[in-house]
């Protein structure tokens, strides 16, 4: 998520944000030039599709919506419009999603989540809405709120409403509205939330910060992105943190999964769907080699791209080398690359004397979930001509007509500019409700005010819950083979060092 008015969010620091030393004047213009990018969804894919009318100008915030039923505690865009098709985005969504379904069936009589208030700060679109409905399935009471501007599908928040969910999100929000709508979520009239599911820690940020007396009645956090984890394990080591929070980003399930498979198809996706671009041949720096730039890297080379690789860590270049990459500095291929990919969770990876020497028509696009990693502030200047020529498609124009291509604002491009493998949704969405099912049910003092991993057992246990659509058969030790091993016969078959 980028906030232009203020630091970058992935400063791992919770203290009070600064106002950035823009010009008002080119402030106003962005703002004006981002609102109009935004109101046109993703007109590349059906399930981004909400349409436009006359209402598009208008903020949600600024309309008196019900549903059909009467319901009013929501904020999405024109919810009688679009419920219908976002329901239907959500039934199709369920038949690719085993593992979330199956948890849904087996556990839906015990109500493990009963009277459980769950604020939900994630992307939403027609995947996380089957979490979100599994949560309620099982009992929980549940707020949600987008942790980004572009990523939301309208007309999936539009059936949440419709069915009943209290839900504040629309695709184009301004940052102003981001955080309103997050509040709207956290400090509702006779509800108190117990658990935080989040995508970023804006969520937990929020609530620590303006809301401490609620955050210390929280029973826990579950945190499902690299930049949150970062925030998390910062708050624990400054003392902050004073309940305990699940590392799911860390989790088997999510990391090599959601992480790595998800994003072989949604680089090729994004960059298809936004810029038409064909593979063959064209040279790409993929910074940061991890599970994500891992799953960039190796879509990118096969369909006959030259993959450069960045990396801080001798390890991932070592891996990097060994996959056949060429592992360099950016400086290096700067001035020749044709794609930049960013996937580090870090901040200032791209900056403007980078950008500065890019050759013309040079794609610069983020996978990774901070927003910082692509200085955007620094081509916010008055030297520089933006011109939106798709949805979340800038062309950014240097004084002497050379021009970049800057995908979704710096922002995730896999979720703002194309769609989600379910089945990997799955995966991972098993794993958070798990891991809420987890927190919620703990004996007292079992966690600490600390930051844990899932156990190994849970990470296994969802991935039993997807086999049976590649009806994959599983091999079982005999009892002379488990004593050998010295493992229980039922698992857990890795210890907790192993890497997969």
């Amino acid at each position: 998520m980028m906030k232009n008015s203020e630091t970058p969010i992935c400063d791992l620091g919770f203290g009070v944000k600064q106002e950035s030393a823009q010009p008002e004047a080119l402030k106003k213009a962005v703002h004006t030039r981002r609102r109009s990018s935004a109101a046109s969804t993703c007109s590349f894919s059906s399930a981004c599709f909400t349409g436009s009318s006359d209402e598009e100008e208008i903020s949600p915030r600024d309309k008196t919506q019900r549903s059909t039923t009467g319901f009013t505690d929501f904020c999405v865009k024109n919810i009688n419009a679009q419920y219908a098709f976002g329901r239907r985005e959500i039934d199709i969504a369920e038949q690719e999603m085993p593992g979330i379904m199956t948890l849904r069936k087996r556990a839906r009589e015990d109500k493990p989540l009963r009277n459980a208030k769950i604020v939900g700060c994630t992307h939403i679109n027609a995947q996380t809405a089957v979490l979100i409905e599994t949560l309620v399935e099982l009992g929980a009471s549940v707020r949600w709120a987008a942790c980004n501007i572009y990523s939301t599908q309208n007309a999936v928040a539009a059936a949440l409403a419709e069915a009943g969910i209290p839900i504040y999100a629309w695709r184009g929000e301004t940052e102003e509205d981001f955080w309103w709508c997050l509040d709207k979520c956290i400090s509702a009239n006779n509800w108190q939330p117990n658990l935080i599911l989040d995508d970023g820690g804006d969520a937990t940020h929020l609530m620590w910060k303006k809301y401490p007396e609620l955050f210390k009645e929280i029973k826990g956090i579950v945190e499902e992105s690299l930049t949150g984890v970062h925030r998390l394990y910062h708050m624990s080591k400054n003392g902050k943190l004073t309940v305990p929070a699940i590392n799911v980003n860390d989790s088997v399930t999510k990391m090599k999964f959601d992480n790595f498979y998800s994003m072989q198809d949604a680089i090729l996706d994004s960059l298809k769907r936004t810029t038409d671009i064909m593979f063959g041949g064209k040279q790409v720096v993929v910074c940061g080699y991890g599970d994500v730039g891992k799953g960039c890297a190796k879509s990118l080379k096969a369909q006959g791209c030259i993959v450069y690789v960045t990396e801080i860590d001798p390890i991932c270049a070592l891996q990097a080398s060994m996959d056949g990459h060429r592992v360099v500095t950016l400086n290096e291929v700067i001035r020749s690359v044709d794609v930049v990919v960013t996937a580090t969770g870090n901040k200032n990876v791209v900056t403007r004397e980078h950008m500065d020497r890019m050759k013309n028509g040079c794609i610069v696009c983020n996978m990774g979930h901070s927003n910082s990693e692509i200085d955007v502030n620094s081509i916010h200047t008055p030297e520089l001509r933006w011109e939106t020529v798709r949805s979340q498609v800038d062309h950014i124009i240097w004084p002497d007509g050379r021009m970049i291509i800057l995908l979704a604002e710096g922002r995730l491009v896999n979720m703002s500019c194309s769609t989600v493998p379910s089945f990997v949704v799955s995966v991972a969405a098993a794993t958070q409700a798990l891991a809420l099912i987890e927190l919620y049910n703990a004996v007292q003092g079992r966690y600490k005010s600390d930051v844990y991993l899932l156990p190994k057992k849970m990470d296994e246990y969802v991935a039993s819950l997807h086999l049976p659509t590649f009806d994959a058969h599983l091999t079982e030790l005999s009892d002379e083979q488990a004593k050998y091993l010295g493992l229980n016969r039922s698992g857990p078959f890795k210890p907790n060092y192993y890497r997969y």
